[in-house]
């Protein structure tokens, strides 16, 4: 009896472990940017690709919910640019427009729902703006 307890728990587990493992996970997702380069200046357009990690596909319908622009990577968190939601231009490609009162780097951070991903995706690209 034991033995058949033991091969019904052994079973169970691997089961478990399967089905977990074969989920995508919020850490399966990366966000890109298309330009990575900018003029700075009003309102600039920038566009960001998430794509899926495992396949290297983009992932269209996302729901980013959340953005952030400051220049943290030039020791300037506190300076924060304006973020604009413009409509998708292609699947997996979304676009904003943004206010860079300067030149330098800007870090762009997001949070987004993926279809059928119970985690939120978040996010950070590095974004320069130049002339």
């Amino acid at each position: 009896m034991s033995r058949i307890l033991g091969a019904v728990f052994l079973a169970a587990t691997l089961a478990f472990i399967l089905a977990v493992d074969g989920r995508a996970a919020a850490k399966d997702y990366v966000f890109e940017a298309v330009t990575a380069t900018v003029p700075p200046g009003n309102d600039v357009l920038i566009s960001v690709r998430l794509v899926n990690r495992t396949t290297g596909q983009p992932v269209p319908n996302a729901v980013i919910f959340q953005t952030r622009l400051d220049m943290s990577p030039d020791r300037m968190a506190d300076m924060a640019a304006p973020v604009t939601p413009l409509a998708a231009s292609e699947p997996g490609i979304y676009r904003f427009k943004v206010d860079l009162e300067m030149p330098g780097r800007w870090a762009f951070k997001l949070a987004a729902k993926v279809p059928g991903e119970p985690e939120t995706v978040r996010g950070e690209v590095l974004i320069v703006a130049a002339k």
